[in-house]
């Protein structure tokens, strides 16, 4: 009976409920402020991380590489493309020595980069010359190393004028079309521009639309040899783009750009707005997005 008892207990003993554990202690509004600070500190750096080290946006501000891009276009800019260097961080802050990972790019790349002494600010243009290379235009058309690069004609390229680019021709005192020879009614009544375009081949095969609107100083320079270390670039609206053709003055041109000052390989096109979108109008938000150059790559 004994054995029983004991048994008896032990089983009312294991089907005793376990006491639940103490509710925690409700966290105070300051302690909920600093996790809320905490979290966001680290997105921030988190945020940081990834636009200084793998993909950064860039938009699009003037007129110097249309046909490919516009204004208005927001870009993903591969930063692992050609290294690392303290152009790379924000601010330019020089926390990197030199140039880490070195990659030159290929003729033909389009490459943002900055463009000191004349000023701190990215810009973007197409690689024509690489170290070494002999660059020189000759009525508007470039010699590479002695030799012309091959250009077809294409069908004329013909754009609406948008808001974006009347905003710009007034910010630079310029017109939406260069000049007014260029501007034409389209059909739907609006404003267009309509320039000649052609097709430019390098030598590596890589190919692509310019535009050559008219005559201008730059369409003959001297031969330029790329020295060590630089580039020579252009933008395809060859003659709406202060590139290696100017030298290196504030609003005049770019001169040879170091490669330590490249940033980053343009990857693909993530958004892109004519300009005519007001806060006030959300359906404009919508109709103003040029929803069929998202996603053009390069």
């Amino acid at each position: 009976m004994r054995g029983m008892t004991d048994a008896s207990a032990t089983a009312r003993n294991s089907a005793a409920p376990t006491p639940a554990p103490p509710a925690p202690a409700p966290m105070s509004a300051k302690e909920e402020a600093v996790d809320t600070i905490r979290f966001l500190a680290l997105l921030a750096v988190a945020v940081l991380i990834f636009r200084s080290f793998f993909l950064s946006p860039f938009n699009i501000p003037s007129e110097s590489m249309q046909p490919r891009l516009l204004i208005g276009d927001y870009l993903l800019v591969n930063k692992m493309a050609y290294g690392y260097s303290k152009y790379s961080l924000p601010f330019s802050v020089p926390l990197i020595p030199g140039r880490i990972f070195p990659r030159t790019p290929e003729r033909g790349d389009v490459v943002v980069f900055k463009a000191p002494p004349v000023n701190d600010n990215d810009y973007i243009k197409r690689v024509i010359g690489l170290p070494g290379d002999t660059v020189q235009v000759k009525d508007g058309a470039v010699w590479l190393n002695g030799r012309p690069l091959k250009r077809e004609p294409m069908p004329d390229f013909v754009i609406p004028v948008t808001q974006n680019m009347i905003d710009a021709s007034r910010a630079m005192g310029t017109l939406p079309c260069y000049s007014p020879e260029f501007e034409e009614t389209a059909a739907d009544g609006g404003r267009q521009c309509r320039y000649k375009q052609f097709r430019e081949t390098m030598p590596n095969g890589k190919s692509y639309p310019i535009l050559d609107i008219t005559t201008i100083q730059q369409d003959n320079t001297p031969p330029v040899t790329v020295p060590a270390g630089h580039l020579f670039l252009m933008g395809d609206n060859r003659d709406r783009s202060a590139d290696s053709r100017f030298p290196a003055v504030e609003n005049e041109g770019i001169g040879l750009v170091p490669e330590e000052n490249l940033v980053g390989h343009a990857l693909v096109g993530m958004f892109s707005t004519d300009g005519s979108a007001s806060w006030l109008n959300p359906i404009s938000w919508f109709t103003a997005a040029r929803w069929s150059r998202i996603g053009d790559g390069f």
